[in-house]
C-alpha cells in the first residue's frame, strides 16, 4: 500500500517590509517621483531610457550620468483591459494595463490608466499621470494615467422671441377662424401657401388672397420613431400636403390611420381643434386624417 504523501505548508513573509537600496539610477527616479517629476537616463547611444536602468539593455555598456525629464504625458503603445480588478490592483473599477512611452523617452513604462471604459482605449492614445497628494518616492506616486480631454459636455439653453411678419400673420390668422389662406402669383399663376406678398418664383408682388379647402392630397411622408408631444403615437407620419387649388405642399402631421398604411396620393382633411381652443397657430390642425376617397395618382 503506498504510503500517504508528507505535506507541510511554508509561508515566505517579511512583516516589517522587504528592505532593499535602489542604487543611484532608480534612486534619482523615485526621487523625482516623490517631487512629482517623471526623469529618465541617457545611455552611450542618446536614447533616453523611462524607467531608468543602470546598463542599456541593448548593448549592456553603463548609462551616462545625465538624467532627463521627460512628458508627464505620454502615448499608450500597447494595452490590456482589466474587468474585473483584484484587491491587490490599483484601481477598483475597471481599468487598462498599458505601455506608455512618455514624450522624450525612448523606451516605454507600464502603468494603469483609468479610461473609463475600453473603447475609450487605443493604441496611440494620449494620457496624463495623475499624482497622489502625498508622495513617498514609489512607482504608485503616480495613482494611474487618464486619457487627454478631448471632450466636454456644456449646457446649452436658448431663449428667444420670434416676431410674426405681416404675411405669416395674415395665414395664421386664417388658421385661427379654420381656413387655409394662400395666394395667387398674378404673372405664373401659382397659388403658394401658406399666404405671402412675393411670389418666390417670379418676385412678383401678390395682392389676391384665396380661401383654399381643408383637403389635400400626400406627395411624400415620412415614418418618425422618436417621440413628439405633438404626435397621436409612435410611430407617427409627417407629410408633405398639396392642398386642393395650391401649386406647392405643406408640412402637416398625418393621423387617423396606422403608419404603415400611409402612401403617396392618399386624400386627406385637416382635423381641426374646437373653435373655442383656437389661437393664431399651426397647432390648430391636429393633424390631416384620410377621407376615404381614392388615391391620386402625382
Amino acid at each position: 500500500m503506498p504510503s500517504e504523501p508528507l505535506v507541510a505548508e511554508h509561508v515566505l513573509e517579511f512583516p516589517g517590509g522587504y528592505a532593499r537600496t535602489t542604487g543611484p539610477v532608480i534612486g534619482r527616479f523615485l526621487t523625482e517621483l516623490r517631487g512629482g517629476r517623471i526623469v529618465g537616463v541617457r545611455t552611450a547611444e542618446g536614447k533616453v531610457l523611462v524607467p531608468p536602468l543602470e546598463y542599456d539593455p541593448a548593448s549592456g555598456e553603463a548609462v551616462t550620468e545625465e538624467f532627463v525629464e521627460v512628458g508627464p504625458a505620454g502615448t499608450v503603445t500597447a494595452w490590456a483591459w482589466v474587468a474585473e480588478p483584484r484587491e491587490s490592483h490599483p484601481l477598483d473599477r475597471p481599468f487598462a494595463w498599458a505601455t506608455i512611452k512618455l514624450d522624450g523617452a525612448d523606451t516605454a513604462l507600464v502603468h494603469a490608466v483609468d479610461a473609463g471604459n475600453a473603447k475609450a482605449l487605443r493604441i496611440g492614445s494620449r494620457v496624463w499621470p495623475v499624482w497622489r497628494s502625498e508622495r513617498t518616492g514609489h512607482i504608485t506616486d503616480i495613482s494611474y494615467f487618464a486619457p487627454e480631454v478631448t471632450k466636454i459636455v456644456s449646457p446649452v439653453r436658448a431663449e428667444y422671441r420670434l416676431q410674426v411678419g405681416g404675411s405669416l400673420l395674415t395665414f395664421l390668422e386664417g388658421v385661427e377662424r379654420g381656413v387655409f389662406l394662400g395666394g395667387r402669383c398674378p404673372s405664373c399663376e401659382k397659388v403658394y401657401v401658406p399666404y405671402r406678398v412675393f411670389c418666390p418664383a417670379c418676385g412678383g408682388p401678390i395682392a389676391d388672397q384665396l380661401e383654399l379647402p381643408d383637403t389635400g392630397t400626400i406627395t411624400t411622408y415620412a415614418i418618425n420613431n422618436l417621440p413628439d408631444p405633438r404626435a397621436p403615437e409612435v410611430p407617427f407620419v409627417s407629410a408633405y400636403i398639396l392642398l386642393d387649388g395650391a401649386d406647392i405642399p405643406m408640412i402637416a402631421l398625418v393621423g387617423g390611420v396606422p403608419a404603415h398604411e400611409v402612401r403617396q396620393g392618399m386624400r386627406v382633411r385637416a382635423e381641426w381643434v374646437p373653435e373655442g381652443e383656437r389661437t393664431k397657430s399651426m397647432a390648430n390642425v391636429r393633424w390631416f386624417a384620410p377621407t376615404g376617397e381614392p388615391d391620386v395618382e402625382l
